[in-house]
């Protein structure tokens, strides 16, 4: 039998459905570098502090560091029967030194080691997480300063609502990314934290330096609490709760991006690194990336789901339900990262349909509002103006025409009000220009937009 590190007050070993029941290497291998990192700072703690000698020390960490060059060079083999990380790499350190690689763990547990571990992996991801939103929202914002003044319908209800510029509608999206970007800025708050030190769970009778650690490790402090550190999770639940607001805004991106390539909208093409065809309709193009992203935010939801379960009934601290903490966040990462760069490439290569675009805007009834507050600008009160023309709309579609076709001498038959200038006001392009309220669809106010988001990006 294959004997176990904690193994001593055992007389029988795990039988083999058992103990590959009860393993994690099969997905913690990722966290390798970052258990050798955290171990590299516990032994420089435990040297400096005199727990352990230093000429032990040293032995320790050179042994450490030819461990990191054999996983760099591909030359670890991640091994079930020693169940996890920690223990995979000790038993490698093992075999470079003997048995003085056992006074590694010396004022620690797997508990704390687990945690430390999983706080340095997702300080890493958060980081490459900022810089592809930042990169996605540049995208959006280089993609806006060139579709200013392209019109397109605003929809509610998904029916044409009033025209807007389709650098607005894309500036929307602007904003719900930076959003993401500021929560996933205050997730690093709570994972740059040092749980390492706190042992099980009560912290140790050595001499420890805990604030060394916390600056070897580049964490911005150490955890108040030593029960805490060991039970904490809320570091990885406010990540996938992040994640999937970011997958939702992502997923609503692509619906639109989905509907606008269709035949019936046409508003935009995709390029053909982000499409496939059909096996059976030469003719398809399929905006296939669009549609796993969107599917692929149900399974972030869902690793969200299952951490908040998992974790909902757990008493303090350390119980093996927290084995099920990783492979949900380690999924969300990776899902995450690669949606964001997959939805940056489909929008800095997509072809904008512009003519289209506009074209929609004057072959409907967008233009309604603009009429009834032309009539309100002029005295009439707004319901009295929203009833007149909602008539006037539903008299245009018996006959087959838009308000702009509309004769004067029957708008002046609906009301004295209205002028020769109504046809200027309801030019989709009159209606979006004079929209330059704070946060506006009009020309200007989308160039202020643009230009705040400039400076945020350079922040």
């Amino acid at each position: 039998m294959v004997e176990k590190l904690w193994g001593g007050r055992f007389e029988a070993s795990l039988d083999k459905q058992t103990e590959e029941f009860g393993a994690s290497i099969k997905f913690e291998q990722r966290l390798a570098p970052f258990d050798l990192k955290g171990s590299l700072a516990h032994v420089k703690m435990l040297g400096e502090t005199g727990i352990i000698t230093a000429e032990e020390a040293t032995t320790i960490a050179d042994g450490l560091i030819k461990v990191e060059e054999k996983l760099m060079n591909g030359q670890i083999e991640f091994k079930i029967e020693n169940e996890d990380i920690h223990m995979n790499m000790e038993t490698y350190l093992h075999d470079e030194i003997g048995p003085l690689a056992g006074k590694l763990h010396t004022a620690r547990s797997r508990n704390d080691q687990v945690a430390t571990d999983m706080h340095l992996y997702l300080k890493s991801i958060l980081s490459d997480v900022l810089k592809a939103l930042r990169t996605l929202r540049e995208t959006i914002v280089n993609l806006s300063v060139n579709h200013v003044d392209t019109l397109m319908p605003g929809y509610t209800h998904l029916q044409h609502a009033q025209p807007i510029s389709f650098a607005q509608h894309l500036m929307a999206y602007y904003q719900m990314f930076t959003r993401d970007f500021e929560r996933f800025e205050f997730n690093v708050k709570h994972t740059d934290m040092n749980p390492l030190g706190a042992a099980a769970l009560a912290g140790t009778t050595f001499p420890i330096d805990r604030e060394l650690t916390t600056s070897l490790l580049e964490f911005e402090k150490a955890y108040a609490n030593s029960m805490d550190a060991v039970s904490d999770r809320d570091f990885i639940l406010e990540f996938l709760s992040n994640s999937s607001l970011l997958m939702m805004h992502l997923s609503r991106l692509c619906e639109e991006l989905l509907l606008w390539s269709s035949h019936e909208f046409n508003f935009v093409s995709l390029s053909d690194n982000y499409s496939t065809g059909s096996s059976i309709m030469p003719q398809k193009k399929n905006p296939d990336m669009s549609e796993l992203i969107r599917g692929k935010s149900g399974r972030v939801y869902g690793n969200l789901m299952s951490l908040l379960t998992v974790m909902k009934g757990l008493p303090l601290t350390y119980n093996k339900d927290l084995q099920e903490d990783k492979e949900g966040m380690f999924d969300s990462a990776d899902t995450i990262l690669t949606s964001l760069s997959v939805m940056d490439g489909m929008l800095s290569t997509m072809t904008v349909n512009r003519v289209n675009m506009e074209k929609a805007t004057e072959q409907d009834f967008s233009n309604a509002t603009e009429l009834a507050d032309y009539l309100a600008a002029k005295g009439l009160p707004f319901r009295e103006a929203h009833e007149l023309v909602g008539q006037l709309v539903l008299i245009c579609i018996k006959k087959g025409i838009y308000l702009q076709e509309v004769s004067l001498k029957d708008y002046q038959a609906l009301s004295q009000l209205i002028e020769e200038d109504v046809y200027e006001v309801l030019k989709s392009r009159t209606a979006v220009s004079r929209r330059n309220s704070l946060g506006g669809t009009g020309f200007e106010s989308i160039k202020k937009q643009i230009e705040q988001a400039k400076k945020e990006l350079q922040k």
